[in-house]
């Protein structure tokens, strides 16, 4: 039987949907990332497990040298060295169609939240403020929505903006990106030009680290609002604030941050945040987006099958 080491807290339905394919799960999400390397050398494990505890580099992929795949329960992979597991021969398997349908779902929320002054005026009414025009809101239809990455989360969103009336715009940098019924692919410049909404749907990697900054933001024709249920590193909040400020973004929803370890902010970090939490057109969650209670169970069953077609495939 393959074994296999899982190092997070992952939906309890994890050992048995392993069991049924012939893998022996070991559930260890006590352990710490400092204890890692030595569970690994200690077990010929043949799978390794992870959301989001430590990094999978080269040096860590030393410590299993029988590792055949790592497997990433969610969608993002920044945390892993995809050259370093070419170079191991390790196959690097994750879910993002678990939670797809979370984060399309979400994103619609965050939108219409965003729009409507939802989060703003819920604070309001605490506070024993009943301000019903300043809280006029904009309605979904008729406006131009703008995708930047269309992979599993980009479709999930325009599918389900489908009832809206709205005109849905995607770019994607991938040439092989392919179109649906949902969402009519455009250039950047054409987004730029047409959008009135922005909603970023793209990995985190070195090549994306502030790809949506300054030079991205004034070049809309529109002012815009801005959601990001990606990853917070694609987005420079510091621009992000000063756009905020001249108006060329009129509000914005934000699951993601730069740094979501809130107590290591640094000093220049910290001013950021304090500066758009102190605006009253942005709306935050943590990280949330495809984190439900069905999405949880749902990314066991996406790695069990993909683990299964994997072993299929290379079996002996």
């Amino acid at each position: 039987m393959k074994t296999c080491l899982c190092i997070d807290e992952m939906h309890p339905s994890l050992p048995d949907m392993l069991a049924e394919i012939g893998v022996q799960l070991h559930y260890r999400p006590d352990l710490t990332a400092a204890e890692v390397p030595a569970a690994l050398a200690a077990h010929p494990y043949d799978g390794l497990m992870v959301r989001s505890k430590l990094r999978i580099t080269a040096a860590l992929l030393a410590h299993g040298p029988a590792l055949r795949w790592v497997a990433r329960a969610g969608a993002g992979v920044d945390n892993i060295d995809e050259e370093a597991l070419a170079a191991a021969n390790v196959t690097l398997l994750n879910a993002p169609e678990g939670n797809q349908d979370a984060v399309g779902e979400f994103a619609v929320g965050l939108l219409l939240s965003v729009l409507r002054n939802i989060g703003r005026a819920d604070r309001e009414v605490r506070a024993g403020q009943w301000r019903r025009e300043a809280n006029r809101g904009e309605e979904v239809g008729g406006k131009v929505i703008g995708l930047i990455g269309y992979g599993h989360m980009g479709k999930a969103f325009a599918r389900r903006l489908g009832g809206f009336g709205c005109t849905v715009l995607a770019y994607d940098h991938d040439p092989n990106c392919a179109p649906d019924q949902f969402a009519t692919l455009v250039s950047l410049a054409e987004l730029q030009q047409r959008a009135e909404v922005l909603s970023l749907h793209i990995p985190y990697s070195a090549a994306n680290h502030h790809v949506v900054n300054e030079e991205m933001l004034t070049g809309f024709r529109n002012a815009i609002w801005l959601l990001n249920t990606a990853r917070g590193e694609v987005l420079d909040h510091a621009a992000l604030v000063r756009q905020l400020a001249t108006g060329q973004v009129r509000g914005a929803g934000l699951d993601v941050l730069e740094n979501e370890k809130l107590a290591t902010l640094t000093p220049t970090q910290r001013a950021t945040l304090d500066a758009l939490e102190a605006d009253p057109n942005v709306l935050f969650t943590p990280h949330i987006g495809g984190w439900t209670h069905q999405s949880y169970h749902r990314i066991n069953e996406v790695l069990a099958r993909k683990i299964h077609d994997f072993l299929r495939r290379h079996a002996g």
